[in-house]
Parts: structure tokens; C-alpha cells; sequence
């Protein structure tokens, strides 16, 4: 299959031109019931996604609400990493129901492992960052072709390669995922599994909040500098 074949068949399913018919069995829902707990948790990553975005605005006054949002995207990313990966193994085993649903297109399959990796790798660096504190994360680890890399650095690196892919993934995902969100499957059919959905989102979102405040309180020490920096009395020049 030729490249350009890739790329229309993402064109199409991007654009809704074309939909996967996600079958619907009993208890969870099945298929159905898997793409819509992935679309709910992707409107939740890419609301908090967004927010994380607009703090970058103002770093260095905003780094509370960076750190927050930080953390509060790590349990909805760890979950719909598990249902997507669940979905990916139900059809490579040869599930009927999942079969017959189909993979997405080639193109969205290779980009969701850098999705998956750079998720991770940007979550783990900034936690890292937390633990070591202002002082030895901004210490060099490495001299890479003349530039000292410090966790810091690395932090940045992974943000940028984590927000490039998941700005592709998500023009990929979007109008697919609001359908399924604000429509019936293509059979018209009820998609059973409603309240465990509800009832996992519901625990992704307290698990979230309650890392989000715990590293909160962990990362005194970088509020604390960021504070100093803030009221630190400024050099005067006296004129000539």
C-alpha cells in the first residue's frame, strides 16, 4: 500500500468521509462501548492539553497551574492508553467484534506509539523534575553536540516532540471522536457498559485531582524559587 493510500485513507476518516462500524455486545458494549470511553477521554485530555498550552503563555507566573495541569493529565493519559491498547490487542488475537470493527487507518496507527511514548516521556520528566528540584534539574547530565542537557532540557525537548504529535493525533481523532460523542453507533443501537464508564472516568478524575495536589505540595521547592525570583530586589544603574 502506497503512501499516498495512507494518507487518503486518514484524509478520510479525519473528514468523517469515512466510519468505522464499531459492533456493539452485551455488558461493556464491546467495540462501541471502547471507542466511546476513548473519545470521552480524549475531550478530557485535550481540554486539559489546551490549558497546559495557555500556561506556556506565562511559564514563570503561571507554574502552579503548569505543574497542576501536568499532573492532572497523567491518570486520563495512563487510561486511555490501557483502552486503546486493549483495543489493539483484541484485534491483533483475532476477536471477532473487533475484527470486524477494524483497525484506523495506517497513518494513525504509526503515529499512536510516539503519541503513547512522547505522553510518557514528557509526564516522566516532569515528575523527575519535581523530585530533583530547581537546583539539579537545571545541572547538565550530558554535553550533546556542544548543548548541556540538563532534566530540564529534557523536559522542554519531550514537550515539544509530545505536543507536535498530539496536535496531529488530535486533528486525526477529533471529528471521528465528536461523533461518536454526540451520535448513535452506526447500527442505531444502545451501547451497554454506560455506568462502568461513568464510574471509571468518574475514579480518573479523583485519582487526578488527588496526584495533582500531592505533587502540588512536593514541588515547594520550585514555587519557592519561582517566588524569590519573583520579589528579588533589581539591580539599579545610576546614571552618568
Amino acid at each position: 500500500m502506497s503512501l499516498r493510500i495512507w494518507a487518503d485513507d486518514t484524509v478520510a476518516e479525519a473528514t468523517g468521509r469515512h466510519r468505522r462500524r464499531d459492533p456493539v455486545r452485551p455488558v461493556t458494549g464491546g467495540p462501541a462501548g471502547n471507542a466511546r470511553l476513548t473519545a470521552w477521554l480524549g475531550a478530557l485530555l485535550l481540554t486539559l492539553f489546551l490549558a497546559e498550552l495557555a500556561t506556556l503563555l506565562a511559564v514563570e507566573d503561571l507554574l502552579s497551574w503548569h505543574i497542576v495541569i501536568g499532573v492532572l493529565l497523567v491518570p486520563p493519559a495512563l487510561v486511555k492508553t490501557g483502552s486503546t491498547a486493549w483495543r489493539v490487542v483484541r484485534y491483533y488475537v483475532g476477536h471477532p467484534a473487533y475484527r470486524k470493527s477494524g483497525p484506523p487507518p495506517m497513518l494513525l496507527r504509526v503515529l499512536g506509539p510516539l503519541v503513547v511514548l512522547s505522553t510518557l516521556a514528557v509526564l516522566g520528566t516532569g515528575l523527575a523534575l519535581i523530585a530533583l528540584g530547581p537546583d539539579a534539574g537545571r545541572v547538565p547530565l550530558l554535553v550533546l553536540i556542544g548543548y548541556r542537557v540538563s532534566a530540564l532540557t529534557l523536559h522542554q525537548g519531550t514537550f515539544i516532540v509530545w505536543a507536535t504529535v498530539t496536535g496531529l493525533h488530535t486533528v486525526g481523532r477529533l471529528v471521528p471522536a465528536l461523533r461518536i460523542l454526540s451520535g448513535p453507533t452506526a447500527a442505531g443501537d444502545a451501547v451497554p457498559g454506560r455506568r462502568q464508564r461513568g464510574v471509571l472516568l468518574l475514579a480518573t478524575v479523583l485519582v487526578a485531582v488527588l496526584a495533582a495536589v500531592l505533587v502540588l505540595n512536593a514541588s515547594s521547592a520550585w514555587l519557592t524559587a519561582d517566588l524569590h525570583r519573583h520579589h528579588a530586589p533589581r539591580e539599579t544603574t545610576i546614571g552618568p
